[in-house]
């Protein structure tokens, strides 16, 4: 602690000592005034400028110390001022004691809150910053909440000093009206029961709802600023339309008509998105049928011959179509026209806050929600167009297994069809900018790296790319690893270095709705554009690609177009697991290490290795680890990561212990199967319960025991 905050510490504690020792607390009270009037009135006749200064400077300090009796203070202003003075002096001298008393605040205490609490702040932080004036305005006008609390819970957050010092004195000003004009009336008072009428409690709740009022004026003011360039339909087509068949389309359009509301699902290409045709589904069909190939091959480890016949890849693929086909009815045209959507083909262009076009027609709904999804990110290097290269929607047309496969990117999709490929019998080397699973620890990433390297694939991390060459009949990528140059040789080329957002034809321009500079929409907590009509959600607005968010969303958006006119809820983004189903497998909920550490988020460990898991060793999968983030001394979960076998499954009950405030005393004391994959988590608790075991009581029991053998 510095000086400075030693010699305030110091002076705040003489003061608080000072206001018990000489009982302060007695003199601020309505009927010592009382009894003394008189005197105050004819020593403020006499010394009226004093009188004012000495009355003002200490309400300041009576506020800028959180000391009880302003509430006194200024009831007796009115009375010894009148008021119009009484308001005045009031108005100001409280407003700098606040401002006093939330600068201490934050001088003393809030580098050490949002250090200790930076997790669960992070939320009212973001509230803050963007809406801190508001809340502030809104706190300021409500007298049932303590002034004091108010002037020492915003100094613990990011508000500026400015910022507060006005709302403040704007927001006060009600509430020290009402106080000063009933201080005018204090000759006829014998306690503050008098001024707490039906009447004025109920004007305190009105002054309490004005903001919220202030700002739904606001809202329908800017949203009739919004529209005045545009002809709003006198009657709508339906209530909703939705751009865009994924999961998140789906999502929105099933909600939306489970709630019985009109709604038009347009899709231009292919009911299920990403995730039924060129993702989810077929990625996991691949694997599996990769992981199968791989088992017979290793099947010496579980005591049985070693098949390692050829791959029919067409076959292979054949099974992937099949397994599509099963699972497109869940997202057919056929179920969601009995589900009551009326569901479009073709490609949807927003022309109003109203109005799509589509087929050459233009339906109109009062709202809109764009879910248009993402595609894979282009490389934009020399010569890339010369070669025969894939991404991750177009790779399942191949009908023949190459020889030789590059996969250019380290990400989730690299990794699970780089080694899918390379069970199935291709020899494929990876070529990454930086790290296998760059968003994971460096831990993750050398465990899938060594099984990688273990199952034959050649992993150059670090590389920069320089171009792509055909010569003779042969493709090359040149890089640049650890300061030398290299070349690869390929057949065929899988670049998967990330998603990016489809908006360029969505008619975002038609409408001012803007974009972030990553590509996705812009959207607000709410999932609400630039445009009050038009919502947006799963990929194509983020944060987070992944069609179990993008699902999350779905229902905000729905329930926020639909319903807003009642409620909006904000998305809650508290909880996001995710998983990449290499393998091992590669499971998180939560923050990593790596995150923690750029965050300044105080941390502690607990790994469990799963070579230790009786059930791990019985399948010989014994490999990986479960890694967990608590905060210090507590068994409070910031983030686990599980890296093994059936990761995807062993991570749910993170999950739930994290969504509903779970700790890892809750994890160890649940029975577990045994022999399972879940003891593990169990197991990661009991390492953690070791480092925080009660030394004291231990050593006593010990004595304990020691005196019972005599």
């Amino acid at each position: 602690m510095s000086w400075i905050k030693r010699f305030l510490l110091l002076i705040i504690i003489v003061i608080v000592a000072t206001f018990f020792y000489f009982d302060v607390a007695s003199w601020l009270s309505i009927d010592t005034f009382l009894s003394n009037k008189q005197q105050l009135l004819d020593f403020q006749q006499e010394n009226k400028t004093v009188f004012i200064a000495v009355y003002f400077l200490l309400y300041v300090l009576v506020t800028a110390f959180s000391i009880p009796g302003a509430a006194v203070m200024t009831l007796v202003g009115g009375a010894l001022f009148g008021f119009g003075l009484g308001f005045l002096i009031i108005s100001f001298a409280s407003t700098i004691g606040a401002t006093l008393a939330f600068l201490m605040a934050r001088g003393l205490l809030r580098d050490w809150v949002q250090q200790r609490f930076s997790t669960q702040l992070k939320t009212i932080n973001a509230g803050v910053e963007k809406e801190g004036a508001f809340y502030l305005f809104s706190l300021r006008l409500i007298p049932v909440v303590p002034f004091f609390i108010i002037n020492l819970g915003m100094g613990l957050t990011p508000i500026k000093v400015k910022t507060f010092y006005w709302v403040s004195q704007v927001g006060m000003l009600a509430g020290t009206a009402v106080y000063v004009n009933a201080g005018t009336q204090l000759a006829q008072l014998d306690s503050l029961k008098g001024i707490l009428s039906p009447v004025l409690l109920l004007s305190f709740v009105m002054l309490g709802l004005l903001p919220w009022f202030a700002k739904g004026l606001l809202v329908l003011l800017e949203k009739r600023r919004y529209f005045s360039d545009y002809v709003k339909p006198k009657q709508f087509d339906t209530n909703l339309i939705v751009i865009g068949a994924g999961a998140a389309g789906l999502v929105s359009a099933y909600i939306a008509a489970m709630l019985k509301a009109k709604v038009t699902l347009i899709e231009k290409h292919k009911m299920g998105g990403d995730c039924l045709n060129t993702g989810c589904v077929p990625s996991k069909a691949l694997i599996r049928s990769s992981r199968l190939r791989h088992y017979g091959q290793q099947a010496d480890r579980y005591g049985l011959p070693v098949v390692n016949s050829p791959v029919d890849f067409k076959t292979v693929m054949a099974r992937v179509e099949k397994i599509i086909a099963t699972v497109a009815p869940h997202d057919s045209v056929e179920r969601y026209a009995e589900l009551g959507v009326d569901c479009v083909s073709g490609e949807a262009t927003i022309l109003s806050p109203w109005q799509v076009a589509v087929n050459g027609k233009t339906l109109s709904a009062r709202h809109i929600i764009v879910a248009t999804g993402g595609r894979p990110a282009p490389l934009m290097i020399d010569g890339v167009d010369t070669i025969r290269w894939f991404n991750s929607d177009t790779i399942w047309s191949l009908d023949e297994l190459p020889k030789r496969m590059l996969v250019v990117g380290g990400g989730p999709i690299a990794c699970e069809l780089a080694q899918a490929y390379q069970r199935l019998g291709s020899d494929v080397t990876m070529v990454v900018r930086s790290q296998l699973l760059p968003k994971e620890d460096d831990d993750v990433s050398l465990v899938v790296k060594q099984q990688f390297i273990k199952d034959g694939i050649s992993v150059f991390n670090g590389c920069d790319f320089q171009r792509f060459e055909c010569a003779d009949d042969e493709q090359y990528l040149h890089f640049d690893h650890e300061q030398s140059n290299h070349s690869i040789q390929f057949d065929v080329a899988l670049i998967a270095i990330g998603r990016k957002a489809n908006t360029e034809t969505v008619g975002f321009e038609n409408v001012g709705i803007r974009c972030n500079a990553n590509g996705t929409v812009a959207v607000d907590e709410h999932l609400k554009t630039d445009c009050p009509t038009i919502y947006a959600c799963g990929d194509v607005a983020g944060p987070y690609q992944f069609t179990h968010v993008a699902s999350h969303q779905a229902w905000y958006a729905a329930v926020n177009t639909l319903l807003g006119v009642f409620k909006r809820f904000k998305v809650d983004y508290s909880v996001i697991p995710w998983v990449t189903f290499s393998d091992p497998e590669v499971a998180r909920v939560g923050i990593s290490e790596k995150e923690a550490k750029e965050k300044g988020i105080a941390y502690e460990v607990s790994k469990y290795e799963l070579d230790d898991l009786d059930r791990a060793i019985a399948d010989s999968e014994a490999r990986g680890f479960i890694k967990v983030l608590t905060v210090p001394n507590k068994d409070t979960l910031l983030g686990v990561t599980i890296v093994g076998y059936h990761a995807s499954e062993l991570i749910a009950e993170y999950v739930l212990a994290m969504r509903h405030g779970l700790g890892l005393n809750k994890i160890l004391s649940t029975i577990h199967l045994y022999p399972s994959y879940s003891e593990a988590n169990k197991y990661v608790a009991g390492e953690w319960k070791k480092k925080h075991k009660p030394e004291r009581v231990l050593r006593w029991l010990q004595c304990f025991f020691d005196w019972r053998r005599r």
